[in-house]
């Protein structure tokens, strides 16, 4: 069985595989803090609790935008697993030529992202949208080539921001909308969250579809754990909230493939 970990700015997220199916989930609160003991103990816990033997687990693949939790999981991984992980990170042979001025500012999330994508919408350009911390918008031709995308801030940091800068607005669960109008303060919150990040979506796919793929039809696919508030707005193709740890899992099969 396969651990698939992805340490963002917010959550540790993860899942087990058992061949190509995924048979665990399970996320907590993302700490750069958080020793590798604190870290081992929850990951052979949650798997109990799952009822997957962590002697079972074979191999480990982790992507990080977190630096500092790098080295904390690898030392759990060795310490409570006796592995060492697989990090995504430049230079490892993924089948992925990314087209970024620098390709070492890529985030291992948003090349996790693609190869999921990848392996899951075979010979189709796709743009992939994340909605995390932040939300990103990754393009990627049907030819293996990550030409780049934009990032903008996630839904969640849009309201601690607003509700942070401005002392009499409140605090609101985000939840999709079927109108724009408003009729209290929280209605109004909620309208402008959900509707922009509508708007946004739509209008950045659109530029991305024009400016990548001359106006074709590129595959929408939405993941991250907020991509489910937009399913009845008809952005995407496919909505696959776990589409990172597919990505993850491709990456073990192909490092496995080439000896890396």
């Amino acid at each position: 069985m396969n651990l698939c970990l992805d340490v963002g700015n917010s959550q540790l997220y993860g899942g087990v595989f058992d061949g190509e199916k995924l048979v665990v989930q399970f996320r907590r609160t993302s700490s750069p803090k958080a020793s590798s003991d604190e870290l081992g103990l929850f990951l052979r816990a949650v798997l109990r609790e799952n009822h997957v033997d962590p002697a079972a687990i074979t191999r480990v693949a982790l992507s990080s935008v977190v630096p500092p939790a790098v080295y904390s999981i690898r030392a759990c991984c060795q310490k409570y697993f006796g592995l060492d992980p697989l990090v995504l990170r430049p230079g490892l042979k993924l089948g992925l030529n990314v087209r970024y001025k620098d390709p070492r500012e890529v985030g291992s999330d948003r090349i996790a992202d693609a190869l999921g994508a990848l392996r899951l919408f075979p010979e189709r350009d796709l743009i992939i949208v994340d909605y995390g911390t932040a939300t990103t918008f990754t393009a990627v031709t049907a030819s293996r080539e990550f030409l780049g995308g934009a990032i903008a801030p996630g839904i969640l940091v849009s309201l601690e921001a607003l509700v942070g800068h401005a002392a009499r607005l409140p605090s609101v669960e985000v939840v999709p909308t079927d109108s724009a109008l408003g009729r209290t303060t929280v209605e109004s919150i909620q309208s402008g969250l959900f509707w922009s990040s509508v708007g946004a979506t739509r209008e950045l796919v659109n530029r991305l579809s024009e400016e990548c793929f001359a106006g074709g039809d590129p595959w929408i696919v939405a993941t991250g754990g907020l991509s489910h508030l937009f399913a009845s707005q008809q952005l995407f193709h496919a909505i696959v909230p776990e589409l990172i740890l597919v990505g993850l899992q491709e990456a073990l099969t192909m490092t496995l493939d080439t000896g890396d």
